[in-house]
């Protein structure tokens, strides 16, 4: 078993949060994966992005304002 860093995107609204995790990589079929803890960080930072609350998804990751661009 290894442990490799990696960054996940969870995007809600005009919001985007960049959540690093550690992916645990093994010699199954169900390799990579996120432990319980990281997905649970994961779970958190959306509820978080979903009610509003930046600072406390700030907390756990990058937060970004999305801005459509008018490519016309």
């Amino acid at each position: 078993m290894t442990l490799r860093r990696d960054e996940q995107l969870v995007q809600e609204g005009d919001y985007l949060a960049r959540v690093d995790v550690q992916l645990i990589v093994t010699d199954d079929q169900w390799s990579p994966y996120l432990s319980d803890q990281d997905a649970r960080k994961l779970d958190a930072v959306r509820r978080a992005l979903q009610r509003g609350d930046l600072a406390a998804a700030s907390r756990l990751s990058r937060v970004f304002r999305l801005m459509p661009v008018d490519a016309a």
